[in-house]
């Protein structure tokens, strides 16, 4: 039996999932960024009073790692590996652009086509990665900040699909054809499905040196 506890705060959206063979039987979201730390615990008790399971069944801890909001990446973070930790569980990180690029995965099925998952870092920088119809890698997630010639190296040859909260800023400056947008996303049944791809494969992370997947460094600014 593989029940997975899966944690996404990486976004504005939040989500928890009780999952069970990659199927959810149970799931709590919230919409309001703001609150997501306070949110998590009681929605998570929630998750096991509505289900017939308890921590004791489950066998792994799935967590949505980043990049998205520094705080949100912090917060699932340090959830997913408490309950690690107090249960002696195997802890799962995703990606989030993975995650977005393989629901969008499921919308087109052969061709030329990359798939740009885009999620917005202010002004006109987003968080990126351009990934084939398979899930290979063409550009590794990296930070961008958006320039009319940005994509022509790959637009060039092939359809790119944009998709994401950041593709809006792109749409304003891209002319080429082969440039398409979608309003794909990830929902919590896409991370139940991807976790338990990689418990099945035993793919898991180094619970003491896993970090959030921030892309750029984390500055503060402190008052003298």
């Amino acid at each position: 039996m593989s029940l997975i506890l899966n944690i996404d705060t990486a976004n504005e959206q939040a989500s928890v999932s009780l999952a069970l063979e990659g199927k959810i039987l149970a799931v709590c979201v919230n919409k309001q960024q703001k609150d997501h730390a306070a949110w998590i615990h009681p929605a998570i008790e929630t998750l096991f009073a509505e289900s017939r399971y308890t921590t004791n069944d489950v066998k792994a801890i799935a967590v949505v790692a980043g990049p998205g909001s520094y705080t949100g990446l912090r917060v699932a973070m340090a959830t997913a590996k408490g309950f690690c930790y107090a249960l002696h569980l195997p802890l799962i990180t995703l990606n989030t652009l993975g995650l977005m690029a393989y629901a969008a995965s499921k919308e087109f099925v052969s061709g030329n086509v990359l798939l740009c998952p885009m999620l917005d870092a202010r002004r006109m920088e987003v968080y990126t990665a351009l990934y084939r119809i398979d899930l290979n890698e063409v550009l590794a997630p990296c930070a961008m900040i958006l320039e009319p010639a940005s994509f022509n190296e790959w637009l060039s040859d092939n359809t790119v699909v944009f998709f994401g909260n950041g593709a809006g800023k792109w749409r304003a400056l891209v002319k080429c054809s082969n440039a398409l947008f979608s309003d794909s996303d990830y929902q919590p049944s896409i991370i139940a499905d991807l976790s338990y791809q990689q418990f099945t494969h035993v793919n898991f992370s180094d619970l003491a040196y896993s970090v959030p997947i921030y892309i750029k460094d984390f500055h503060t600014h402190h008052k003298k």
